[in-house]
């Protein structure tokens, strides 16, 4: 087992308020892992050295990674913790409810470091309450970080404009046919750290594409291998999922190589635009 002082892990800085936080840069998705079959893929994940977990109300699985958390023999300091507020519980006050079912779903003793909201729902237009609420829950130590997923720039600085502060963190779908280069730039120019979900494009024809094969033949890695350090060298916060004992192992295995110029160059003109998930403009699911 990987302990805190040898992971190869870097972190990256989040903003908390008056002061920062450190998340793990690779973290470990359970989008799709059934409640019941959470806790062993959690297990896998931090044997092998993962420590950080992202999790969500909607996935229906917090209770699972809570007992998980609670079961492991990784120090629970060590262990950065995300769940996520759905569409349906936006609002202020709804929001506040909302977080108590999800920490004693991960059980109360859990500390929640990142408390994200799911998606803008721009429709319901009601994402500025909702993140007073997290701010909220931050101020009082209830979560460490507040932030968000799938927010376009105008959501973004409709929040830092109506409450004084942008989101620590953006949560959004970025693999190498998604690269989104001008909300990253924004993120960037205003202190908004980039997390990538589907960062390998939910398995589809990125991990047979020939430029990112030809890369990872060049490195004697696999396509994901290449894909997740192309994220960590961008600078990218990353959580691929897998419940595969072999490919939760494979996607840790990152750290003994580098892309080259050529290579980043290469990935940088595979973009295309092109989504795997919702368009967040668009999607207002409650």
């Amino acid at each position: 087992m990987t302990d805190n002082t040898t992971n190869p892990v870097p972190t990256v800085p989040l903003r908390a308020g008056d002061g920062t936080v450190e998340i793990p840069q690779l973290g470990f998705g359970v989008w799709q892992v059934p409640d019941d079959q959470v806790g062993g893929a959690i297990q896998t994940a931090l044997q092998d050295g993962y420590r950080h977990i992202d999790t969500a109300k909607a996935y229906e699985n917090e209770d699972g990674v809570g007992k998980a958390l609670a079961s492991s023999d990784v120090p629970r300091d060590q262990i950065f913790l995300t769940t996520k507020l759905w569409n349906s519980d936006q609002g202020y006050d709804e929001t506040l409810a909302a977080f108590e079912g999800s920490h004693e779903r991960l059980g109360k003793d859990t500390p929640v470091d990142l408390y994200l909201v799911h998606w803008p729902t721009p429709e319901r237009d009601r994402y500025v309450d909702t993140f007073r609420a997290l701010l909220k829950l931050r101020d009082e130590g209830k979560i460490r970080v507040a932030g968000v997923c799938n927010f376009e720039v105008e959501h973004l600085q409709r929040v830092k404009d109506e409450l004084g502060e942008f989101p620590a963190v953006n949560q959004i779908e970025l693999h190498p046919y998604l690269q989104q280069q001008q909300l990253r730039d924004f993120h960037a120019a205003n202190d908004i750290v980039t997390e990538a979900w589907s960062p390998l494009a939910s398995g589809g024809d990125v991990l047979t594409d020939e430029t990112i094969k030809g890369i990872a033949d060049k490195h004697g890695k696999t396509p994901a291998q290449v894909i997740l350090r192309w994220h960590l060298q961008l600078g990218n916060v990353v959580i691929p999922k897998s419940v595969t004992p072999e490919r939760i192992a494979q996607n840790f295995d990152i750290f003994d190589f580098e892309l080259d110029e050529q290579d980043l160059a290469a990935i940088k003109g595979l973009d295309k635009g092109q989504r795997t998930g919702p368009d967040p403009k668009t999607f207002n699911l409650a």
